[in-house]
């Protein structure tokens, strides 16, 4: 439930149009019981309607949580933006899986995967 009092411009009602969400461009009180609205429905065109206080039920304000809100846990964004970047860590460097394991191999090695054996398609392997 809406009040009329709390249709203010740049608000988004639910309840003015059917199946629609319009912004109030202008609100005119005539006495304590009636605002006339003016507003643009989703199309971008304009109307205009007089709202009573009995009509106060149906209407509902618009959510202000959009696509683009700021309200969303940080710590799972730090955990989603950690994730990608390990994810495309390979593009910027080759050797990743020597630099981050706990093996130290020698350069002769290093050598001989990255510049041997990683080249040869199909890779052949005798165990």
């Amino acid at each position: 439930m809406v009040r009329l009092e709390e249709l203010t411009k740049g608000t988004q009602v639910k309840g003015i149009l059917p199946n629609s969400l319009v912004t109030i461009v202008d609100a005119q009180w005539h006495g304590s019981d009636v605002v006339e609205l003016t507003y643009k429905d989703a199309s971008g065109a304009l109307g205009n309607e007089l709202v009573f206080r009995d009509k106060e039920n149906s209407l509902e304000l618009a959510t202000s949580a959009g696509a683009w809100s700021f309200t969303a846990d940080g710590a799972n964004f730090r955990l989603v933006s950690e994730a990608h970047r390990i994810r495309l860590a390979h593009l910027f460097d080759p050797l990743l899986a020597v630099h981050t394991s706990l093996v130290e191999p020698l350069p002769h090695q290093i050598t001989a995967v990255y510049g041997e054996m990683l080249t040869r398609q199909p890779l052949r392997l005798l165990r």
